[in-house]
């Protein structure tokens, strides 16, 4: 299978990424970003450059039904993106989802709608994936769609400790994987062009993984290795569906919703022990999801999180975490200041670490951000107003 446009190898250490300081005046700041406008193959899919849309949540639709005016915001960003990632998707489980305006993906009308997202994407050039998404012991018990459906997670607790509900049942979890592969299966007949599988933030492939959620003792509990399990059956499950060229993207953190110091993985070897099982199912990329990308992921080495997840997977890799922001994604902890410098990401690039560049907030206020960058017409680049969270730009 064919997954990037040059071969796959280990990333080598890199020197050591100093944190940005802050300097709102030039994105570039002497560097050439050209290398971010290369193609890239993933899978069987030629991307234009090295850019994704990041997934996020919009809740502008109604009953779970993505309108016009949704696809005509993921194709205004098409144009100028190598890949679109759509905001998260309830998968087809009765527990999936806390919200009627947060976009399923199943039941006719929905998958029509959707339809018409791939439609408007690919009539401007653009590429686009779902992010299928399960929220489990994150979501409120009796909100909609499906209220009366009790709270489903590994072992019935919350990322705080409290009780939550039952631990899910064997037959319960098989019934999960089944959603995500066929919501996977109808994304391939929907056209789009992948899928992203959201196991990040805290959310219910996340509370497997993280031994604060899973105090399971079968099979899907106790060590690494097996808490990793239910997310490489969701892998096969997908793969098995869509067949071995199709590109399926996981989307994995250290950090869970507020808990920001979480930690699934406190050394490189654990880190390969928890996504081994994820590459043997067969994902074709992993999104690797950091709150500032700069910054060393253990103690010892100045390797990223995404550097180390190529190094021992050595698939290609989605960085993201406060990309071309004066102020990093939440929190007042060390190097809570971004930049708008992308010098330390073209270096970290050239080294190695990762091959392409997620893009959340910036996108939300500037769909043409990567395309004034290319044009170096920086004086035009809209600058993130929060405002944008709160409307279709």
């Amino acid at each position: 299978m064919t997954v990037s446009s040059s071969p796959a190898v280990p990333a080598p250490a890199t020197a050591p990424v100093p944190a940005p300081v802050p300097d709102s005046t030039s994105l570039l700041d002497g560097v050439d970003a050209a290398p971010l406008f290369s193609p890239f193959v993933l899978g069987d899919v030629k991307l234009a450059n090295r850019f994704v849309m990041a997934p996020m949540t919009r809740q502008f639709s109604p009953g779970g039904i993505p309108g016009e005016d949704v696809a005509a915001y993921y194709a205004r960003r098409a144009e100028h993106v190598g890949l679109v990632v759509t905001e998260g998707t309830y998968v087809d489980h009765p527990s999936a989802g806390s919200s009627d305006r947060v976009p399923r993906f199943y039941g006719d009308d929905a998958l029509a709608g959707w339809r018409q997202v791939v439609e408007a994407v690919h009539a401007v050039g653009g590429r686009i994936v779902p992010q299928l998404w399960h929220l489990g012991a994150t979501r409120e018990a009796g909100t909609p769609p499906h209220p009366q459906a009790p709270v489903f997670s590994p072992s019935g607790l919350r990322a705080d400790g409290s009780t939550v509900g039952e631990p899910a049942t064997t037959a319960e979890i098989d019934a999960v994987v089944a959603a995500f592969a066929t919501a996977a299966a109808d994304a391939r007949r929907a056209g789009f062009d992948g899928v992203e599988l959201h196991g990040a933030h805290g959310y219910l492939l996340d509370q497997f993984f993280w031994q604060n959620t899973n105090r399971r003792t079968d099979s899907y509990g106790g060590d690494l290795a097996a808490r990793a399990r239910l997310g490489a059956e969701v892998v096969a499950a997908v793969r098995g569906e869509v067949g071995p060229d199709y590109p399926v993207i996981y989307r994995y953190s250290q950090w869970k919703g507020s808990h920001f110091d979480a930690r699934v993985a406190d050394t490189p070897d654990e880190l390969e022990t928890l996504l081994a099982p994820l590459v043997d199912a067969g994902v074709s990329a992993l999104h690797v999801s950091t709150r500032r990308y700069w910054l060393p992921a253990f103690d010892g080495s100045p390797r990223t999180l995404a550097g180390w997840t190529k190094r021992v997977t050595g698939l290609p890799v989605i960085a993201i975490g406060s990309i071309g922001l004066t102020t990093a994604f939440r929190g007042d902890h060390e190097g809570s200041t971004a930049t708008l410098s992308l010098a330390p990401l073209l270096d970290l690039f050239a080294g190695g670490e990762l091959d392409l560049v997620a893009l959340g907030r910036v996108l939300l206020s500037d769909p043409a951000w990567t395309t004034k960058l290319r044009e170096h017409r920086l004086a035009d680049i809209l600058p993130y107003d929060a405002a944008d969270t709160t409307r279709l730009t």
